[in-house]
């Protein structure tokens, strides 16, 4: 029954392009008995506009999988959680079909990367990176090959070095990583690391990834608490309210 309940309806952009070149006949296969077109126009299009956000994150996820020359089995459970957690158990087996095609070809990341940046706005493509991130990290350790392709990427979505060094903090607990995620240094003022804060959770909030449904949605609720936690940690540190 193709690609199930979790990815339904129109593909949208990441049909064509590099991304839809990847994936080539297999997508034809894994999308059997969908319809290019279900439900009215704006229906679609948000439809269209998730989907391909699921299948850009798959590619990648692929891309810095491969990047250390070994795929471990932490990194593959990582995936699996990911989706199970976010997308539902039937999911996952069509995931790791996708994940597993993509792993035995060449991945033009300038490319995918530039046809992700013309279609993401910049909370879509930091919630893309941020799960990125979560994929190197989940076997205990970011090997060279792997920073390198993350940075990569980081660079070809054009997300800056600050705001890529923020999203890698947030998967760590020392208060100098906690000024990382609010994009301060210490000797910040309060006034400073209050409206730090605010900057930080408006540009992460949930709501600005909605538009890609309320599965992607919950995934982003993890960077949002890491915001909140950071700035809970440097409020206690400095004691003020």
């Amino acid at each position: 029954m193709g690609i199930g309940k979790w990815i339904s309806g129109i593909l949208g952009w990441a049909l064509a392009g590099p991304i839809g070149a990847l994936l080539g006949f297999s997508l034809g296969a894994l999308f059997e008995g969908i319809g290019n077109n279900n439900g009215d126009d704006a229906c679609s299009g948000i439809q269209g506009e998730r989907n391909s956000f699921i299948i850009s994150l798959l590619v990648l996820s692929a891309a810095v999988m491969k990047s250390d020359g070994k795929v471990m089995r932490s990194e593959l459970e990582y995936v699996k959680d990911f989706i199970r957690n976010n997308f539902g158990e039937n999911a996952v087996a069509q995931a790791l079909k996708i994940i597993k095609e993509l792993l035995g070809k060449e991945i033009d990341l300038p490319a995918v990367c530039a046809q992700i940046k013309a279609h993401m706005d910049i909370p879509q493509r930091l919630q893309l990176l941020h799960y990125l991130i979560g994929i190197a990290k989940a076997d205990g350790h970011v090997s060279r090959a792997e920073l390198d392709t993350l940075k990569s990427i980081a660079l070809y979505l054009g997300i800056s070095r600050q705001e890529s060094d923020s999203l890698f903090a947030m998967y760590r607990n020392t208060l100098d990583d906690a000024y990382k995620v609010l994009e301060i240094t210490p000797d910040a003022t309060d006034d400073e690391v209050k409206k730090a804060y605010k900057q930080m959770a408006f540009k992460h909030h949930p709501d600005r990834v909605e538009s890609l449904g309320a599965d992607v949605k919950k995934a982003a609720e993890e960077k949002f608490k890491a915001i909140a936690a950071a700035y809970e940690a440097i409020k206690k540190e400095r004691g003020f309210n």
